[in-house]
């Protein structure tokens, strides 16, 4: 069996323009939730990437009619049945968990294997399972499985007692089903959120406050077709708008909402990066000298942990020592290693990584999860020679064409094939 890696051989400057594709943290929780429907679901903009097919596939399984043509799913979920999920498919990747919140809406019972997805330390899902049970719902797990069932869902004020996106959006999923009025408090603000309620909503849901900390949902007996444009993927913009800064004589990043985008934007202009920003774009142009930064990640609106590994190759050009703290997943710093390889000047302790300057070297890394992928390839692009990037997989699951995008810009990027 071949595998690919994803060879780099850095130096070049980036120049030209990149188009952002539909967000990834959206698309997985949206698919799921167009199983809710009893008609129809159009859903435009979306990323080419492999969750996206998993989850189609999963759909599938529920005798769920799917099409995707280009970045145009068509979901028909009329002749929906309830059948256990199966686990392989479940496992490779964690927002497999929407399903749980839309089945358990929709038929208010599923069987389904536990999540999986990229390997980040304990991200448990104790939120998710507190507020299916105040909606009424009894929850097991058997043989491996997760067993969700309710005589029927009714409405609960839930106080989440940690900040989580998965478990606002699943809570909401059913929710929106149930009898009743639920509130959830301490709600996740991402942007994310808004986009799948603004589909829920289209689809005949009465959800209101998401993008602030108290979401309220008046439970439908039933929920509609529809159509619906996916948001840009903030993530994606990001991470280009790193590499720009890092390697760009002139990028233009197109196809961003430039609000979702401030907490990145202002750490760029605090280090000193050229960076303007239209209505939905940013240019930025190339910029020395680089001013040492100290990043702590938060939850939205503060700097995004999907963020702190692809913004660390542009730390080794400041003029000085940073910081990067990540109080999301203190665990994400598996790609310190792997930068170590490349005669990077960076050590963690923690849940901090201390980084210094340093002039990067061609080496073979591997991916250990999907953002540390993206950091290894950003500093391929700033390294002196070739660098080889392993387990790509972990990088096709969020990145929609990384390498034909890249190349565009003038990056001298390739895939090969390896014999696993």
């Amino acid at each position: 069996m071949s595998e690919e890696v994803i060879k780099i051989r850095g130096g070049n400057p980036l120049r030209g323009k990149v188009q952002i594709s539909g967000a990834k943290n959206s698309a997985v929780a949206l698919i799921p939730a167009t199983l809710m429907a009893d008609g129809a679901v159009k859903l435009e903009g979306l990323p080419e990437i492999s969750d996206v097919v998993t989850l189609m596939s999963l759909l599938e399984d529920l005798n769920i009619k799917t099409e995707l043509d280009g970045d145009v799913l068509n979901v028909d979920s009329s002749e929906a049945v309830n059948l256990p999920l199966p686990n392989d498919k479940v496992q490779s990747l964690r927002a497999s968990y929407y399903m749980m919140g839309a089945m358990l809406g929709r038929f208010k019972k599923c069987t389904i294997g536990l999540p999986g997805g990229c390997p980040l330390g304990p991200r448990p899902i104790d939120q998710h399972i507190k507020g299916f049970e105040a909606l009424g719902a009894t929850v097991t797990n058997e043989m491996g499985a997760m067993h969700l069932e309710a005589e029927e869902l009714i409405g609960a004020k839930i106080f989440l007692d940690v900040v989580s996106v998965g478990a606002t959006i699943n809570i909401m999923l059913a929710a929106s089903m149930a009898k009743g009025k639920t509130v959830i408090e301490n709600a996740a603000k991402e942007p994310e959120i808004v986009d799948v309620a603004t589909l829920l909503n289209n689809m005949g849901a009465k959800i209101r406050g998401a993008g602030t900390d108290t979401l309220k949902i008046e439970g439908v007996e039933s929920l509609h077709g529809t159509t619906h444009t996916i948001i840009p993927d903030r993530i994606e913009a990001g991470t280009y708008m790193c590499a720009a800064a890092a390697m760009g004589e002139e990028v233009v990043i197109e196809n961003i909402i430039p609000l979702h985008m401030e907490p990145l934007t202002a750490k760029l202009i605090e280090m000193g990066v050229d960076i303007e920003v239209g209505e939905d774009k940013a240019i930025i142009r190339k910029s020395e000298p680089l001013a040492p930064l100290t990043i702590t990640t938060n939850v939205y609106p503060g700097f995004a942990t999907d963020l702190q590994q692809p913004y660390t190759p542009l730390l080794f050009m400041a003029g000085g020592q940073s910081t990067v703290t990540d109080t999301i997943y203190p665990a994400r710093f598996n790609h310190v290693a792997e930068l170590k390889r490349m005669s990077a000047d960076i050590n963690e302790k923690g849940g901090t990584a201390t980084i210094n300057p340093s002039r990067l070297t061609g080496a073979e890394v591997a991916a250990s999860d999907l953002r540390a992928g993206a950091c290894l390839v950003i500093a391929g692009l700033t390294a002196e020679g070739v660098t080889t990037v392993y387990n790509v997989k972990h990088i096709d699951r969020g990145y929609s064409g990384i390498v034909e995008k890249l190349k565009a810009l003038g990056a001298d990027i390739w895939r090969e094939p390896i014999e696993a």
